[in-house]
């Protein structure tokens, strides 16, 4: 691989700035600079004095990436708290080489709105007003959600009252595990462009980074990398074995991300439109017949979400917005049973694959969430990424360390005391293993996660809960789930809802009951490529918590229609509120009433479109209304409650 290109002919800011956890008195911003910057913060308040702060290394860290790529970690206590509700105009200021200060507006034009000269942002003093969404594959064809959000906020920009107070991102923010091969190609001319660190590898036909990148097998035929063993074969088939699940995904691993410098290119190129800007149009390398028809299709859908990005960072640049993990974000099916984890953390090479998607991911996601939690893991991070060898590789000891504290880290999920508190869960790493079968899935949380989420909801009025997996799902497909399971097919299917756990279900409900939790809970979640809007009362508690099921899904991906509507008629057939069949599962304590999507043609309980969800909440933290945003620009689609429905 050639020199990477001098920093000088390169932006200064590669990707960002995103907008992370706020608050009045404290601003997490994250972004990645083609250098290590100078910069200052200027906040402007509409009706307030502007001020300016020079963020020096008590207010910005910064890890090296590459020869020309830093992640600046930018978290700044205010001495003055910042108004609420109102606009804040804000701007990020570098000095040049030359001396010439360069504003947001010299270096990312596309973050501006019509008639702005800076981008602003609003600390709402209530969390009533979200968006949410999950699911964001970079080549499937539907349009980007994300950029539906920003035309939608651009209606409000001048608005502070009408403005959404988060983005909330409930997994699958990227697909390290499902990548097209013009991404992948991308992807290494980016890493030769930034000279992203490489590393050594062990375990796999390739002794480093630089070697994988070259190898005839590097697109499409991965499989091929690992040795002829017996032995891994299940690290095949869970890694590369690119199974075909035509009812819950489509996943496809041949491409699987593999090193630390694919997964960090990856981030820029889903989040930045500059990160394109900066490289050569992707070229086919020598494919087979059928790998060349596939680059093809990929590169025509890649084409519109190239297009849609600048509006995708646009919105980024204006919404706080926060994270959380689901498996793409690492590899399908991730952590699904006690037998999937023992096979994948057994093996150095697929362990490496897990280990440096959770480094990317704590890097360009975990860290804005709940910074004070990752200072140890930086300090880590960061010593390791600042000295590489002669050929600009990590060191391998160092590396394995960092992936075993990760892989060990039990702070991935957090808390905002907002009005209603948000409770973000991780349901990717504290899994309830079943001892007697390992292979059957795991609970999506075990006893103490599940203890310790109880202990933040006491005493609050109202909640919102956000669980990557829904709560509460469409009935007949956690059934054929169940069944597939009981087959050995937990994989074929991604078997994993919380009602197939029944520890983890019933502690669930028994929080739900708790008389001291929460009178209304919001579940906002994500996963399964479609839409929909359940009321949820739980029977047999002396107060009787009213909960709503909100999943949005998703922002750039959907379920096979025609499968989708039998699946959806079917369950409608069989799982109606009244269905006996209801009293034979866990829903025999639950009463569920769907609410309908307002543009339903034949009855529909589901919505099956790209988009972005959103809602808005009542001083009891009730939703007062359920929009999904239709990422082709049609019309809002709009769930609606049963007594309005009735009055159609």
């Amino acid at each position: 691989m050639s020199l990477s290109t001098p920093s000088a002919s390169l932006p200064p800011v590669l990707a960002g700035p995103i907008l992370r956890r706020l608050d009045s008195q404290r601003l997490v911003i994250w972004l990645v600079g083609s250098t290590a910057l100078s910069l200052d913060l200027l906040l402007e308040p509409e009706g307030v004095a502007p001020q300016r702060l020079t963020l020096d290394s008590k207010h910005c860290r910064i890890v090296p990436i590459g020869q020309h790529a830093f992640i600046h970690l930018i978290d700044v206590e205010l001495a003055s708290p910042l108004p609420r509700d109102t606009l804040i105009h804000y701007d990020l200021l570098t000095t040049s080489d030359t001396g010439q200060e360069q504003r947001i507006a010299d270096w990312a034009p596309h973050l501006l709105h019509v008639g702005q000269s800076r981008p602003n942002l609003v600390l709402a003093s209530r969390a009533d007003n979200l968006m949410f969404g999950s699911c964001r594959k970079p080549h499937h064809p539907a349009r980007d959600g994300l950029a539906q959000a920003d035309t939608v906020l651009s209606e409000h920009i001048h608005q502070a009252d009408a403005r959404p107070a988060l983005l909330m991102l409930c997994g699958d923010q990227v697909y390290a595990d499902d990548v097209a091969g013009p991404m992948l190609a991308a992807i290494h001319a980016l890493i030769e462009r930034l000279g992203l660190f490489g590393e050594y590898l062990d375990g796999v036909v390739v002794s480093d980074s630089e070697s994988l990148y070259r190898h005839p097998a590097s697109y499409y035929r991965r499989a091929d990398l690992l040795p002829a063993f017996k032995s891994n074969e299940a690290l095949r088939e869970r890694f590369f074995g690119g199974v075909e699940k035509p009812i819950f995904t489509t996943a496809n691993a041949h491409n699987h991300l593999v090193t630390l410098a694919e997964v960090l290119a990856m981030y820029l190129l889903v989040w930045s439109p500059t990160a394109w800007q900066i490289i050569p149009e992707p070229k086919a390398p020598e494919l087979e017949p059928q790998h060349q028809q596939r680059w093809q299709r990929e590169a025509s859908a890649l084409e519109g979400f190239r297009q849609d990005l600048p509006q995708a960072a646009r919105l980024l640049a204006h919404v706080q917005t926060l994270m959380i993990f689901d498996d793409h974000d690492i590899t399908d099916d991730w952590n699904l049973s006690a037998k999937w984890e023992s096979t994948a953390y057994g093996h150095p090479f697929s362990r490496r694959i897990v280990g440096n998607a959770l480094v990317a991911y704590m890097l360009c996601q975990g860290w804005g969430n709940r910074p004070e939690v990752f200072a140890a893991v930086l300090d880590t991070t960061t010593a390791w990424t600042s000295k590489t060898d002669g050929q600009h590789r990590l060191d391998h000891q160092t590396q394995d360390d960092l992936i075993k504290q990760l892989l060990a880290f039990q702070q991935w999920d957090y808390v905002l005391r907002t009005d209603p508190a948000i409770i973000v869960l991780d349901t990717r790493t504290r899994r309830w293993h079943s001892r007697r079968l390992p292979s059957r899935p795991s609970g999506l949380m075990d006893w103490e996660s599940l203890t310790e989420l109880q202990h933040e909801l006491l005493d609050e009025k109202a909640a919102i809960i956000v669980s990557p997996t829904p709560m509460f799902g469409v009935k007949l497909i956690e059934v054929i789930q169940r069944i597939c399971t009981y087959a050995g097919f937990a994989l074929t299917v991604d078997a994993e809802n919380w009602m197939a756990h029944r520890g983890a279900a019933n502690t669930m409900l028994n929080i739900f009951r708790h008389s001291r939790t929460p009178g209304n809970y919001v579940i906002l979640s994500g996963d399964v490529h479609y839409s929909f809007a359940y009321d949820v009362q739980v029977r047999h508690s002396k107060q009787v918590p009213h909960i709503w099921q909100i999943t949005s899904s998703g922002i750039k991906n959907e379920f096979p229609p025609e499968l989708l509507n039998w699946l959806d008629r079917l369950n409608r057939w069989l799982y109606s509120p009244r269905s006996p069949l209801n009293w034979f599962t866990q829903r025999r304590d639950l009463s569920i009433s769907p609410r309908l999507p307002n543009q339903r043609q034949q009855g529909e309980r589901v919505w099956n479109g790209s988009g972005i969800g959103q809602i808005w909440l009542d001083e009891q933290g009730r939703p007062d209304r359920i929009l999904h945003h239709n990422a082709n620009k049609k019309p809002p689609t709009e769930f609606l409650p049963p007594d309005q429905e009735e009055n159609e």
